[in-house]
């Protein structure tokens, strides 16, 4: 099977959408996104995007992998780091609380990443 830098496809298969409120909101549309730096390509995060239009920011809990970004689910929002690349770090985005639906999120610098939908069993 196919290996995408931190992510076995194998686990992908066991992935399913989070269905709640906020997906409702932006018409139910959704798809996994594999976000990637763009100034070294190095792999960033699997995302789930809810609804047309650009990635201008990363909802927290939309995140489902690697293990270290999952985990800040669990953390106070005054405890997440900034979205940094692991293998460059370079800076990718800046944790805010997006104050419309009061949820933590990273408002993404524009041009930072690169982003490919992937497929689901």
């Amino acid at each position: 099977m196919k290996q995408i830098k931190n992510i076995d496809l194998k686990c992908m298969e066991k992935i399913e959408f989070k269905q709640d409120k906020y997906k409702k909101a932006r018409g139910g549309y959704s798809r996994f996104l594999e976000i990637k730096c763009e100034s070294c390509g190095g792999f960033l995060a699997l995302y789930q995007k809810d609804g047309p239009g650009a990635l201008r920011r990363m909802y927290v809990d939309r995140i489902f992998s690697p293990q270290y970004l999952v985990d800040l689910q669990k953390v106070s929002f005054k405890e997440i780091p900034n979205l940094m690349c692991p293998h460059c770090n370079h800076i990718i985005g800046i944790p805010y609380i997006f104050k419309k639906e009061d949820r933590p999120a990273f408002r993404l610098f524009v041009g930072v990443i690169t982003r490919k939908v992937v497929k689901v069993k």
